[in-house]
């Protein structure tokens, strides 16, 4: 590593910075103590449990319907859907192994279906009653959040997972325009479909093809330095450079880095800009704020508001920091 990336080494959070993420939900706090704190880990995992039926986590289980979903739909355009609820519960990292999370993952397999959607991936109109949830409709960026969920609670996601092998595009990414003559990638749609794909290897899921395809999609992200132009060294959208939580199915530099972070890539010189981004959006306190809120309806609130400290984003923030650094 050269001089400027060495210097990420030398990085600390402060004390009262860890103690406010502590002074939180078991959904963040069982995070700080496994990637910042270093507790033991049936402490850790004590206060994972504890993600089912306090806070946030018990908050999202208890609106799951009689029907299996949540909001009534497979998918919204809010974030209060089915898809959306358990993208929440991902990231909060409730135990898919808890009878909670067991429990709410088989209503969504056995009840909730796609409307509209055949399996031949042909549409038949609202009143068909559709794919099951897991099995996914046709757009890559919706298919690689469900995957990834469903992947991370267990779930058979194998038809999902195939097909996303078959879409990927000659230049190692994703893109939901590809139906429509698109023959360029999306970040949006590649991270989307690289963090189901890792899920999908997390989960026990094996094949030298996913792996294969999971690498040339991370190359694809590293080619454009996380978020430039391969073609020119302009960013492609000013946007990338504001962090939000929870990111839906929006790209940003700092989803993108903590997808490497989770990969165990190697940190290299084609992420150091990235990097530096992060480092430099760290206020005076040592906290990151809450730069973007995407316009929806949310299930629960997560955080404080636009503009204000974020407990994830300065958790994401500092875990990445810390991965980088380690390989550094």
């Amino acid at each position: 590593m050269d001089t400027h990336e060495s210097k990420w080494k030398a990085l600390e959070p402060k004390e009262s910075v860890l103690n406010w993420l502590l002074d939180s939900d078991p959904a963040i706090r069982w995070q700080v103590m496994q990637d910042l704190t270093g507790a033991p880990a049936e402490e850790v995992a004590a206060e994972r449990a504890r993600i089912a039926s306090e806070g946030l986590g018990a908050r999202l289980l208890a609106l799951q319907a009689d029907d299996g979903s949540w909001a009534g739909e497979a998918w919204n355009h809010g974030w209060d859907s089915t898809m959306h609820v358990l993208t929440l519960l991902r990231e909060f990292g409730l135990d898919p192994a808890s009878g909670e999370a067991r429990h709410a993952a088989g209503l969504v397999r056995d009840r909730v279906n796609w409307r509209g959607w055949d399996w031949d991936g042909a549409w038949r109109g609202w009143g068909f009653v559709g794919n099951p949830f897991f099995a996914g409709e046709v757009e890559p960026c919706i298919n690689g959040q469900v995957a990834a969920s469903g992947a991370y609670f267990g779930q058979d996601v194998q038809r999902i997972v195939d097909r996303l092998l078959g879409e990927q595009l000659p230049d190692g990414g994703w893109n939901c325009e590809a139906e429509k003559g698109s023959t360029r990638s999306s970040f949006h749609t590649t991270i989307c479909v690289l963090e189901a794909l890792l899920e999908y290897e997390l989960a026990g899921g094996n094949g030298a093809g996913v792996t294969e395809a999971r690498l040339r999609g991370q190359e694809y992200l590293l080619e454009r330095r996380l978020f430039r132009r391969r073609t020119t060294g302009e960013v492609v959208n000013p946007a990338w450079t504001r962090f939000s939580f929870p990111t839906w199915w929006h790209y940003d530099v700092l989803r993108g880095l903590d997808y490497l972070r989770k990969a165990g890539a190697a940190p290299d010189e084609r992420m150091a800009e990235a990097i530096g981004l992060v480092e430099s959006k760290r206020d005076g306190e040592g906290r990151w704020l809450l730069e973007n809120v995407h316009s929806g309806t949310m299930p629960v609130e997560v955080d404080e508001g636009e503009g204000r400290p974020s407990r994830w984003n300065t958790l994401r923030a500092l875990r990445v920091l810390n991965w980088y650094s380690a390989g550094a």
